[in-house]
């Protein structure tokens, strides 16, 4: 893990266009599906970020082979030769609980410790554990983890999902691709990265229907194949970067991006009084004489998105009135708006879900520690938009999501750097 801190002199106009990477979201889900099959999945766009790495670090721990090259990234599980999660290396990623479904459906057993990555509320994996149940496995709570097993193979069953959780459908639509007969999952999330699962799970043999729906039909197979897949664009590297050019004020175009996927945002910065000029694959940000302050509330896919909720909320302490941030998806999720306040923000907080913003307000330099991968990204967009030097400490989070942020931003005229704190 670095020790890296980003300084930041605020201020300057950005111009210029900024591309965004294959989606984070995406990549995880890919990356855990390619191990139901022997053979390679390539993806030739996987984001170099720190939680791409630490999931390719977990799929070597189980003997599977993964490398990278000119072409891309390439995995095969042929080589797995554990079913055990290793919990060293699953403490760090949340996301190591996709695992879990391949490993189960394959093997018929996985031994899964508690899964690490953003401590946002409890984010419980109960979901999962019950979504297994369901479809047949027996999970037995140890000290430290999980044992699943499923010896005879999962059996296609019903499931109504009591909340709707991207990753629980996609794990247990992994999961269902190779059970015996046909699984219904109700409640299901609609996100993009839900379709694009599907797409590849179906381009390898797998017989799906209604993914990007709230019901998702997975029809058994006895096995699937792999093959070279491109990651969908990542929609919350879009929508940050589209907020930064309002923040700043700037004119900057965003591209290799999916207007479809952001249609909340976009008709939330439209009513605050932003201009944006699109193309099929491309947003520009047009320079303005003020935004006025607009209400969100975060909610489920084709809602506002809650990893873009700490980037917006940035944006409102710079915008005339006041907004209200109603986050509902994650307990927790708004205790950075202390930093932000910290820089000079006038917000109030009502309870754990709401904070309400009067603006605008000059924001002022500070020293920072980003809280959390979302959170991280909203101070480097306040600390551009702020007067005076900001420190950001624990840009680690930061990595986890956004590959060469300093240098992609520096790309644009941002007056930011990266020191290593042994420099200092």
């Amino acid at each position: 893990m670095n020790h890296d801190q980003i300084h930041i002199i605020g201020g300057a106009e950005l111009h210029g266009e900024i591309p965004v990477q294959g989606a984070k979201n995406a990549a995880l889900k890919i990356m855990a599906a390619a191990l139901l099959s022997d053979e390679v999945c390539t993806i030739p766009n996987l984001p170099d970020i720190e939680d791409v790495r630490r999931m390719a670090e977990l799929i070597a721990a189980l003997g599977a082979d993964i490398k990278t090259d000119s072409a891309g990234t390439h995995i095969s599980g042929s080589g797995i030769s554990s079913t055990v999660l290793p919990a060293d290396l699953a403490g760090k990623l949340r996301a190591s609980i996709m695992l879990a479904a391949p490993l189960l459906a394959r093997f018929g057993e996985v031994t899964l410790p508690y899964p690490g990555g953003c401590n946002l509320g409890v984010r419980p994996i109960d979901l999962f554990l019950e979504g297994f149940t369901a479809l047949g496995a027996s999970v037995t709570e140890a000290e430290k983890g999980f044992s699943i097993q499923a010896p005879q193979g999962l059996i296609g069953a019903s499931i109504l999902l009591p909340k709707v959780s991207v990753m629980a459908t996609e794990s247990l639509m992994i999961a269902a691709v190779l059970a015996k007969g046909t699984t219904t999952i109700k409640n299901a999330a609609m996100e993009p990265e839900i379709p694009a699962l599907a797409e590849y799970l179906i381009k390898n043999g797998a017989k799906i229907e209604g993914a990007g729906t709230s019901t998702i039909i997975i029809h058994g197979v006895s096995q699937i194949g792999a093959s070279a897949f491109t990651l969908i664009p990542d929609r919350i590297e879009a929508g940050t970067f589209a907020i930064l050019g309002l923040l700043t004020n700037s004119e900057i175009t965003v591209t290799n991006i999916v207007p479809e996927h952001l249609e909340s945002l976009w008709l939330h910065l439209r009513k605050a009084g932003a201009t944006l000029d699109f193309t099929k694959n491309s947003v520009t940000t047009k320079r303005h004489h003020g935004l006025t302050s607009t209400n969100i509330t975060t909610h489920e896919y084709p809602g506002f998105v809650t990893d873009l909720q700490a980037p917006y909320t940035a944006l409102m302490t710079q915008a005339t009135g006041m907004s209200l941030i109603h986050e509902t998806i994650f307990a927790g999720r708004l205790f950075y708006t202390d930093l932000l306040a910290s820089m000079g923000a006038n917000v109030i907080m009502c309870d754990p879900h709401r904070v309400v913003i009067h603006g605008p307000t000059q924001l002022h330099g500070r020293f920072l520690t980003s809280p959390d991968i979302r959170a991280g990204i909203a101070l480097i967009l306040a600390g551009l938009a702020a007067t005076g030097t900001t420190t950001i400490d624990n840009v680690y989070q930061i990595d986890r999501g956004y590959h060469d942020i300093v240098g992609r931003l520096q790309k644009l005229g941002a007056n930011i750097t990266r020191v290593s704190k042994d420099a200092l």
